[in-house]
């Protein structure tokens, strides 16, 4: 299947629990129809212990496609189901920040989204890994976790995309400054040990935190990750480099330790949760990997996101 007409059966996951979820399901249900798309199943999920088990059911029912609806740590954890099989992944964006649709270059607005899921196209993904576990925009360790735990619902329905913003605010006062050791087993950078620092970061994807910018040249089908550590700095210093997230352009900086790797292994002193895709699943040390085209995923029939070459 390299489009989405051509599927012969449907299965749609809405997450109600996720910001916009709760008014989705009439609307995706008629604009899959109005396409002539056969929707075979559809299931909603309103308990988050309920999400995994309902994708389970969804990606291991027969469907050669598997629509999901939520944010994006719903898509990641379905993206860690269909990866490596031949069921392909659509996305609507109905969470906070939707950064893998922003990278897939899907609309914000559903009935769009939706028009453009029905009239889409098949192309290949990276998939990362942290200790085993999905992830399809960035996973870190740091500052982002406290502004995770900072991200209530109301805050993120009240404001959207903002919270994130007010959230690291009030992150920043109370963090506290940690070490981390950076190693890398296919020995193409030497260990690393870095102090006093801010926050260590893991991207796959192009797109995270509502908008900011992995780095310049990211991308999800480049079969790399891009590792960066920020330090500790003057409250000037922080603000230069904050005002460079949106294009990336931070990981020039000199107090922003930059590479590019397959695998690295982050150890941490003191030992820190970790944040994947806005969800904290996992702790240090941490293995990273890359999964090569390892998700059939379904972008609008004009994107440049990504292309299909197969697995390796």
């Amino acid at each position: 299947m390299k489009l989405t007409r051509e599927a012969r059966s449907i299965a749609v996951v809405i997450n109600t629990g996720s910001r916009k979820g709760s008014a989705a399901r009439e609307l995706v249900v008629r604009s899959l129809d109005a396409a002539g798309l056969p929707v075979s199943a559809m299931y909603t999920v309103d308990e988050a212990g309920d999400l995994n088990r309902t994708l389970e059911r969804a990606v291991t029912g027969g469907h050669d496609l598997v629509v999901v609806g939520g944010g994006d740590g719903t898509v990641a954890s379905a993206a860690g189901l269909v990866a490596g099989t031949d069921v392909a992944l659509g996305v609507l964006p109905l969470g906070t920040a939707n950064d893998l649709a922003r990278t897939l270059e899907i609309p914000k607005d559903l009935g769009e989204a939706c028009k453009a899921l029905a009239e889409g196209k098949i192309v290949d993904i990276d998939l990362g890994r942290a200790n085993g576990q999905p992830f399809l925009n960035v996973a870190s360790a740091g500052l982002s976790v406290a502004v995770t735990q900072a991200l209530s619902p109301r805050l993120k329905r009240l404001i959207g995309p903002m919270a994130y913003g007010v959230a690291t605010v009030r992150s920043y006062a109370k963090h506290k400054p940690f070490h981390a050791r950076l190693e890398f087993p296919e020995g193409d950078h030497q260990p690393v040990e870095l102090e006093n620092l801010l926050q260590v970061a893991v991207g796959n994807g192009r797109y995270y935190g509502g908008g900011n910018a992995v780095s310049p040249t990211a991308g999800i089908d480049d079969h790399t990750l891009d590792i960066y550590a920020i330090l500790m700095a003057p409250l000037r210093e922080q603000a230069k480099i904050a005002r460079s997230l949106k294009n990336g352009k931070f990981v020039e900086n000199e107090r922003v330790h930059h590479v590019t790797s397959r695998s690295v292994r982050l150890v941490t002193t003191p030992p820190l949760p970790v944040n994947l895709d806005g969800e904290i699943t996992t702790g240090t040390p941490t293995d990273f990997t890359v999964q090569r085209n390892a998700v059939h995923v379904v972008v609008p029939k004009d994107s440049t996101s990504a292309t299909f070459e197969g697995r390796h």
